[in-house]
Order: structure tokens, then sequence, then C-alpha cells
């Protein structure tokens, strides 16, 4: 499909490509709730195999690998969603991949400018668009689907919508879904530690006629939760253990964006708020491990990190906009919990501002299993160039998080780092370094 265009509800187009990106997009107008990307990967029978088949915000990847929730980004007052969703990996046994939406604080009818578009991810062109308008007191909206024909995959545009939100889609579809309301008291205490769920099934390349490949009982899942956890003053800290996050990875993601526009300034303030590409916020963590080891996370020095080995926290990359779909991130080995004592998670101004105020910053932890964790900063009123962003914290085996949105103002040639240094008691030696 050469020139864009934009499907009637209903029709189908080819997918010719090996990769797709699915992009949901929409307005960021005032009192638009948050919408949020999903996939539901079926069988024949249009049902999940089982709950591990749901790729959304708690469970960002198919094991599998086919299917992969990217996240979020918004800029100028639209806002999208994606998934990677790489259709050569898709197992034999799933023949549709749903593509659906679902509204976090209110319903689709205050939703402006609703779409769904997918792109082929080695050129960048747009394979097809669907743009819903119809919308009213739904709470979920089935957009779209990829489906197999003939050995070849297509997308249809559906724009099916649904009053019961995210969670009566999901249920629709075969995935069990952990009730919000439901105590995590007895009778049911959290496992200790969920053994890692086994490498993707292998589907046979050519199944059996005779066998059902859906008859197969599908593995034991813990029910999906689909709850976010937002950390305020009045609820500053919760127990990762409690959100299912005991096991795998969690990503930290830092994303920012600009309050105002500033016109006129000749400060460098003002020239890199105007034009945040000047502007480079760096996402950095203190570490003190159970041995007594200690040590910092960050771009200066190209001290990264590393995963599978000590500290167990890896940066991965160093982003100067804020704008690009990841944002800072870094990486938690969870599997490495009981050698974390604690880190503390901080960003730095390292060039374009004089302080944080007019940024707008969001900090979301996403553990691999369990709920996404996130909270906003708090508007800066000081000449900060440091923030402490959360304090996470090895609890007799569990990892707490702990908001902290601590704006810290460094003294006259008193760096960044060290300052936070000595604002937490952490007790090392600091020398220039440089990116």
């Amino acid at each position: 499909m050469g020139a864009s265009m934009t499907m009637l509800k209903g029709t189908n187009v080819p997918v010719a490509a090996q990769a797709v990106r699915v992009e949901l997009g929409w307005h960021t107008t005032p009192g638009t709730p948050d919408v949020d990307a999903s996939a539901l990967l079926l069988l024949g029978s249009g049902k999940v195999r089982s709950d591990a088949d749901f790729v959304f915000y708690n469970q960002p990847s198919h094991a599998s690998g086919a299917v992969r929730h990217e996240g979020k980004r918004t800029a100028g007052g639209a806002a999208t969603d994606s998934l990677a969703v790489d259709l050569a990996r898709v197992e034999p046994a799933v023949e549709r991949i749903v593509l659906a939406a679902s509204a976090d604080g209110g319903t689709f009818g205050r939703v402006t400018g609703l779409y769904v578009r997918i792109t082929d991810v080695a050129s960048g062109s747009e394979l097809a668009r669907f743009d819903s308008a119809d919308a009213t007191v739904e709470t979920a909206f089935i957009l779209g689907e990829l489906y197999r024909r003939h050995g070849a995959w297509k997308f249809r545009a559906v724009g099916q919508g649904y009053g019961s939100g995210l969670e009566g889609l999901a249920t629709d579809f075969g995935i069990s879904v952990d009730e919000p309301q439901r105590p995590q008291a007895a009778p049911q205490p959290p496992a200790p530690e969920r053994p890692q769920a086994p490498e993707r099934p292998q589907a046979p390349e050519r199944p059996n006629p005779a066998t059902r490949v859906d008859s197969v009982p599908p593995p034991v899942a813990q029910p999906v939760r689909l709850t976010k956890v937002t950390l305020t003053k009045e609820a500053p800290s919760v127990s990762l253990a409690k959100q299912g996050g005991t096991s795998g990875s969690m990503r930290v993601n830092l994303n920012w964006e600009v309050r105002k526009q500033f016109k006129g300034w000749g400060s460098k303030l003002g020239r890199a708020v105007a034009n945040h590409a000047d502007l480079d916020l760096d996402l950095c963590a203190l570490y003190e491990l159970t041995d007594g080891r200690k040590g910092v996370v960050q771009a200066l020095g190209n001290a990264f990190g590393a995963l599978r080995q000590a500290p167990y926290i890896h940066l991965d990359g160093d982003d100067r906009t804020g704008a690009v779909a990841s944002g800072e991130n870094l990486t938690i080995n969870l599997d490495q919990k009981s050698r974390i004592r604690r880190i503390l998670i901080f960003v730095t101004i390292y060039e374009g501002a004089r302080s944080f105020a007019d940024l707008h910053a969001t900090v979301t932890l996403q553990p691999q299993h369990g709920a996404a964790i996130d909270f906003s900063l708090d508007e800066c009123t000081v000449p900060s160039t440091v923030c402490a962003l959360a304090l996470i914290s090895n609890d007799g085996g569990d990892l707490t998080v702990q908001r902290e949105a601590r704006y810290l103002v460094p003294q006259r040639g008193v760096s960044p780092q060290r300052t936070i240094d000595q604002a937490y008691g952490w007790g090392m030696n600091w020398t220039p370094g440089r990116k």
C-alpha cells in the first residue's frame, strides 16, 4: 500500500512485512482519559491458550518474542502507545492477534483523534490505518486485528466497543483477571517466589490435523492484574511482591516534556526549554549490595552497569531529548534481589537548563511480572539540578519502592552526584567524570 489510507470498519488489507509496529494514537486535550494499547494472541477457537497470551502494560512481552509492548510517548498535544509485532515469530497455533485500546479514567467518548496504524518496521512505511470516530460510553475497543489467511498476514479494521473496560474485553477471550478488590491476605498469600515460566512452548510446525491444538490444557498461570499503582505523597511506597514483581527484570523509565514555552528569553534555560534538543537529563542509580559494595550507574564515565553480574543494574542508553518513545531507561535484575541492599534512582541535568522548573516528568517502574508503578514529579520551585526519584530497599527479601521526588540544590562547587550521596548517606568518593 503505497499512499496512506484510512480504512472503513470491516475492511482488510494485506500486510506484506516481516515485522510491524502497531501505533495507537489520540489527542491529549484536558480531561482526556489515559489510553492503553494491548494485544491478545488467539487460537482458531477465538480464545487464548492461557493468560500469557495477553500483552499489555503489566505484561509487556509475549514468551515467544512475537509481541512486545513498547510504551508511550507524548508530544505537541498528541500521545501514542505502541506494540511491536514480529510476524515471523508468531507461533503456528496463533491465528489472530487482536489489537485493543482501553481508557483509564473515563470513556472513549472523551477521547478525540483515536486511531490505530500499522507500519513496516524495516521501511517505516504505513501499511494500514483505521480512525475510530463514533465512540460514546465505551471504555475498551477492539480497533483491529492481524490474522492469517492462506499463509499470509492481513489487517482488519474492527471498531468494536466494550462498556466493561479492559477487564470485560480480556475476559471475553479467556483471560482470568485478578479482581482489584480481592484482599491480599489469606486464604491465598502471595507466593514467595514464582517459578520461572518455561521458555515459550514449542508448537509443532505442522500440527497433526487429528489433534486439536487448543485441546492441550493451558499452563497454570496467575490471573493477570489490570491495576496500575500510582505513588503519591499520601501513599508513597509499595511492596514489589504484593504487586507480583518478584522475578525477572524491572524497567525503570523516565519520560519528560516541557510544561511551558518561553519566548524572548536570552538565557540558556529559555533556549533549552524552547528547543529541548539542547536539554540533556541523565537517569542514574546509586547502589549498595548486601556484600557491602557500593557504586553508581550513569552515562558519565560510561558506568552503564551490568544485568547478569554486579551491580545487577544496567542503564540502557543516553536519551538526549526525552521525546523518543523510550525516554531514559535502566533495568534491574529482580532475580538477584537478595544481593541488593538498596538502590536510589535519581536524575541530573547534564546540560541545557539550570533547574527542573517547567519540566513535567513521569517515572514508571515496570516489573516483568506484576503491576506497573508510576508517579509524577512535583513542580520544582528551587534551582535544583538533581532530583532523587525513588528509593528501592531490600525488606526481608522483598523489595519496597518508595517515591522520593525530592529536588536537591547542590552547593557551589559540589557535583549533583556528591549532593545526592550526602543527602542519603551513601559515603562514596567522587572524582570528576565526562560523557
